[in-house]
């Protein structure tokens, strides 16, 4: 089939690129961009990606979806051939190690007070960046106890190590 202006199904909502009957598209995973009244449709994940900023989701994902065969084939089927591509709403979608922010986790007053309080004593500037660091450690074993459950919420239960030991 050619792909001609009578074969267009509908334009890409970012760069108004045809999408053809029959082709692939994207989607974006948030119900208010797929409502009748938006209907966002992308014609590649880079086109969905510029939706984002706009958008301001928390967590969204490109969904492939296939447009209909014809315009009298109706309506997409509802049983898609789904691919999720996890799109980044910040700089990387997944930073490497090397990447990931060194800044201070804690809140240097709160410690601080809450040694003075407890001991009666002060705090060196560096135990921020030392107890910030064993914060990561906690925290990126709790990752892997949420993602071994194959859950995608980091919960208290993730936490349950500390009280073992």
């Amino acid at each position: 089939m050619e792909n001609t202006e009578a074969n267009v199904w509908r334009k890409c909502s970012s760069c108004k690129k045809p999408i053809y009957f029959n082709s692939r598209y994207y989607v974006c995973s948030v119900s208010t961009c797929n409502s009748q009244r938006t209907g966002y449709v992308f014609c590649s994940v880079s086109c969905f990606e510029v939706h984002l900023p706009t958008a301001r989701h928390k967590d969204a994902s490109a969904i492939e979806e296939k447009a209909p065969a014809s315009a009298s084939g109706g309506a997409t089927s509802r049983e898609p051939q789904r691919t999720i591509i996890k799109a980044s709403t910040g700089a990387a979608a997944s930073p490497s190690r090397q990447q990931l922010p060194k800044e201070v986790l804690i809140i240097a007053s709160r410690l601080k007070e809450y040694i003075q309080a407890k001991g009666d004593m002060n705090t060196s500037g560096e135990v921020m960046d030392t107890l910030s660091d064993q914060v990561r450690v906690i925290c990126d074993r709790a990752i892997e106890n949420a993602r071994s459950d194959g859950r995608k919420t980091v919960m208290s239960r993730d936490f349950e190590f500390l009280k073992r030991t």
